[in-house]
């Protein structure tokens, strides 16, 4: 659907704003809406008049909304009761943190003050906040808050610098049939986002559900079957065996030089897998490179050993059981352990197991931080082994599945990343005054 434009545009002062429509004029934020920095957080009561009430800080405040899950309270004057309660209406700007995220305060709670992470911007002379919280939306996605806050130290939207942010401003009637058009059109955006959010996730469902039963119940459904005795597998084909994953591969441990020696990390040119590659090794089934590498000294001086091709690697910290097959020799850290081939398990189907055993990995998980699984446990580690025939056809099997499942995903993923760029260009021709929605707005009222 195109939209129209305004009869008659003026320079807006503003270089990296441009044209505006001619009616409109271009202002400090501050003209228009009060700014108010919250309150430093006050552990403690100061006087016996002091009140302990809920506040908002920068987490609290999401582009959908106040997250309202988690509110935490601190003491507040008499004088902080009067400036800093909040308002229906008033739109709140992250201070700190994803500086510039904005959402409208709707009166989430009957009483809510809010910390010196976030601004408070209140309209003064009748204007809308909720076109003030699409202005945000769009100067965010440009950049412009970004550059304004210095992202390369630690990012602050000051009320300062909230206050001499640049905004236009259409006559007051205008700002509300800007704001209620661009309402209506992102509600629909976004639930066509949703919807393809939701496919992802029933594909992703799907995926899991048929890894995990090619890999433990095989391609042929007329066979005998047999309990596994191991109670994630259940029922598997009577002719397969079921053994520790130890005692069909060769299990190899990490380890990382020492950072104190120079001479180990220069002029290095050997794949070394370590948790800085977890993110590829998420959506990777083969790894060839890595994000770090390390040396022949380094490894003749470490526990370091250099593994074959061919070998599945395998995190045991923090995310556990991220996999992928090594293409060619290298080493892992101590984060990691490798299966090495032995000529009893194939490769592709050995890592199809462990995918198929993310939940049961995540029951021998320990540690408050950093998730870990011991040795032991590692070494207990169970998989159904099929003759080596039916592993090959079930990793060809899975490779074709797999690969259909993941292009729809894909297909998904793109279609929300166009969905996000039309609803931010939508918005910011609506508040730059690039379409005149006008007419749109009272039609889309009206329906």
């Amino acid at each position: 659907m195109s939209f129209p434009r305004y009869p008659a545009y003026k320079d807006s002062g503003v270089e990296w704003l441009g044209e505006v429509p001619s009616h409109w004029h271009v202002t400090a934020l501050k003209r228009e809406y009060s700014v108010t920095l919250g309150k430093m957080l006050q552990s403690d009561a100061s006087s016996p008049e002091d009140v302990l009430g809920p506040y908002l800080r920068a987490a609290n405040i999401q582009w959908s909304g106040v997250d309202a899950s988690d509110i935490k309270t601190m003491w507040l004057s008499g004088r902080d009761v009067l400036q800093l309660r909040l308002l229906p209406g008033d739109l709140l700007i992250s201070e700190g943190g994803d500086v510039g995220r904005s959402c409208l305060w709707q009166g989430e709670l009957e009483e809510c003050y809010f910390q010196n992470s976030v601004n408070r911007a209140r309209p003064i002379n009748g204007g809308s906040s909720r076109f003030l919280y699409y202005w945000m939306s769009t100067i965010k996605d440009k950049g412009y808050v970004d550059v304004l806050c210095n992202k390369s130290t630690i990012a602050h939207f000051t009320a300062e610098k909230v206050a001499a942010v640049p905004v236009p401003i259409p006559p007051k009637g205008e700002q509300e049939s800007i704001a209620h058009f661009l309402d209506t059109e992102t509600t629909k955006i976004d639930a066509l986002v949703a919807e393809q959010e939701q496919l992802i996730t029933l594909l992703k469902e799907k995926r899991q559900a048929i890894i995990s039963h090619a890999v433990t119940k095989g391609l042929d459904p007329s066979v005998p079957m047999k309990d596994s005795g191991v109670e994630w597998l259940g029922e598997v084909p009577a002719h397969w065996q079921v053994r520790r994953v130890k005692d069909v591969t060769r299990l190899e441990s990490g380890h990382t030089p020492s950072k104190t020696v120079p001479e180990y990390w220069v002029d290095c040119d050997i794949p070394w897998v370590s948790l800085n590659d977890s993110k590829y090794l998420a959506a990777n089934d083969y790894i060839t490179d890595t994000a770090v590498q390390i040396n022949q000294l380094g490894i003749e001086n470490s526990s370091a050993r250099l593994l074959p091709a061919g070998a599945v690697v395998f995190t045991r910290d923090a995310t556990i059981g991220l996999t992928a097959i090594t293409t060619r020799e290298m080493a892992v850290s101590q984060h990691l352990i490798a299966w090495c081939p032995t000529g009893l398990m194939d490769p592709l189907y050995l890592l199809r197991v462990f995918n198929a055993m993310k939940d049961h990995l995540d029951s021998y998980t320990f540690g408050a931080t950093i998730k870990t699984i011991g040795m032991g446990d590692v070494k207990s580690l169970m998989s159904p082994v099929p003759t080596l025939h039916e592993q090959v056809a079930i990793a060809a099997f899975l490779g074709k599945e797999l690969q259909a499942l993941d292009q729809l995903v894909d297909e998904a993923v793109l279609s929300i990343e166009l969905l996000r760029e039309r609803r931010s260009a939508l918005i910011s021709a609506a508040v730059t005054g690039q379409i005149d929605v006008r007419g749109l707005a009272n039609f889309c009222q009206a329906h």
